[in-house]
């Protein structure tokens, strides 16, 4: 590899760093309502318009934010600026994403009562809860095709189970999750069985 060759790709990663930088940066300060709405923004600019990954990366990168401590949206971006970039990248973008929420908490917290009473700040707060139930639902749809693209019973089934387990029955969401990936290793390692067992005839 040439010098010129060598300091491109030095420059290139040095602007998907500062991109990374931004993005995050812009996505923390921007995003309402919870870790879940982070995902359809990291789709529209990693997969969408950088094809950092695709969204399958994207959806399991979400179950492993998801079940792992801590806030779902640094979680997440931490994982997204991995896969983008490495170490490097999972650093600056977990930083940026830590960053405007810890600024906005400061402001809020010494201006906590002033914020509370105004009626404004209210029906704005309250108009973000719609958005944020949109993009809630626009991420559950396109997830659920994925699922459905399987061509999976079990995986579509799975789905309602969850749902029904969480929404009727109220029983913990760890608990979902746990009995959720039980299921799914049994399942590949029963599929992984079969597979071997036809393959030596």
């Amino acid at each position: 590899m040439s010098d010129k060759e060598a300091e491109q790709m030095i420059s290139e990663k040095n602007k998907l760093y500062i991109w990374l930088l931004g993005i995050n940066l812009f996505i923390s300060t921007f995003t309402f309502g919870g870790g879940y709405v982070v995902v359809p923004m990291i789709r529209k600019y990693y997969v969408s318009g950088k094809k950092l990954f695709s969204e399958d990366e994207l959806v399991d990168m979400a179950a492993i934010a998801q079940s792992s401590p801590g806030a779902i949206a640094i979680n997440l971006s931490t994982l997204a600026g991995l896969r983008a970039a490495g170490m490097k990248g999972a650093v600056i973008s977990c930083i940026a994403a830590v960053m405007p929420s810890f600024v906005i908490l400061v402001l809020v917290s010494k201006f906590y009562a002033a914020f509370a009473a105004t009626p404004l700040i209210s029906a704005v707060l309250r108009g973000m809860q719609a958005g944020v139930a949109a993009l809630i639902v626009d991420f559950i749809v396109d997830m659920c095709g994925m699922i459905i693209k399987e061509r999976s019973i079990f995986l579509a089934l799975a789905v309602p189970a969850a749902f029904a387990a969480s929404f009727i029955f109220e029983i913990n969401v760890i608990l979902i999750l746990a009995v959720c990936c039980v299921v799914c290793i049994v399942r590949v390692w029963l599929n992984e069985r079969r597979r071997k067992r036809w393959g030596n005839y």
